[in-house]
């Protein structure tokens, strides 16, 4: 994603200890980084509908396909042909994507203490199921994905889908953590009542800030799991953590 500028800010605060019943992860800058995959992707469709991926590319970050289409070609904006055109990404571009730091290894220590978790993503199912096969990344049960809610981020409908599908519903006084990098998905995952961590991967530290994270880190390697409680939530770790110098 490229070096993002962090004058006037450290990642030295902390560390900070919590617990969470539950975890909620955006995939595309908070998993995974497929920059790359998605520039080409727009290159093919700006080609299609006539518009620069340039302009595209300037606010599609953490949003569905389908709702930049439905404002920029409302023509196209078919799950069939959003599906076809995601699908590609994995299996052509499948060398360029890498593994966000500390994705894997969180990933990993969540499931050793069979801590509820999955992916919330604006993603459909093709390119999501692809990335996670073609970079050997676990697959979690209940995945929300672009096709899952009627409206994209910053709507809050598919956190609180993700949040139901872990057994874990809104308003019931669980704690959920969701990881995210794009505005759009900070705001969708605070809307639905979930505390945020924010990675500064894809946005500049003042998008990230305006969109109201709990708290923000680089990427996922100052974030540690710690142990299970006995009331099964797990205890993390958060190092790392922004300040202003």
């Amino acid at each position: 994603m490229g070096s993002i500028d962090t004058t006037g800010y450290s990642f030295t605060a902390g560390p900070e200890t919590v617990s969470f019943d539950s975890f909620l992860f955006d995939m595309d800058g908070t998993i995974i980084d497929s920059t790359a995959a998605v520039e080409r992707h727009w290159e093919g469709i700006g080609s299609d509908i006539g518009v620069s991926p340039e302009i595209i590319l300037q606010t599609s970050h953490g949003r569905r396909t389908i709702d930049m289409l439905r404002i920029l070609a409302p023509e196209k904006a078919t799950w069939e042909y959003v599906q076809s055109r995601e699908a590609l990404l994995p299996k052509l571009y499948g060398s360029s994507a890498v593994e966000i730091p500390g994705a894997r290894s969180l990933l990993t220590s969540l499931i050793s203490l069979s801590a509820p978790w999955t992916i919330v993503t604006s993603g459909t199912i093709p390119l999501v199921t692809g990335w996670l096969n073609v970079l050997g990344l676990p697959v979690p049960e209940h995945i929300v994905t672009a096709e899952s809610v009627q409206n994209g981020k910053p709507d809050p409908a598919c956190y609180l889908l993700g949040r139901e599908n872990l057994g874990e519903p809104a308003g019931q006084g669980r704690e959920v953590l969701v990881l995210e990098d794009a505005p759009a998905g900070i705001k969708a995952g605070k809307a639905a009542g979930c505390k945020v961590i924010g990675l500064v991967t894809s946005h500049s530290v003042e998008e990230v800030l305006a969109a109201g994270p709990d708290w923000v880190v680089k990427d996922l390697t100052q974030v540690k799991v710690v142990r299970r409680e006995g009331d099964g939530r797990a205890v993390l770790e958060i190092g790392g953590l922004l300040v202003r110098n």
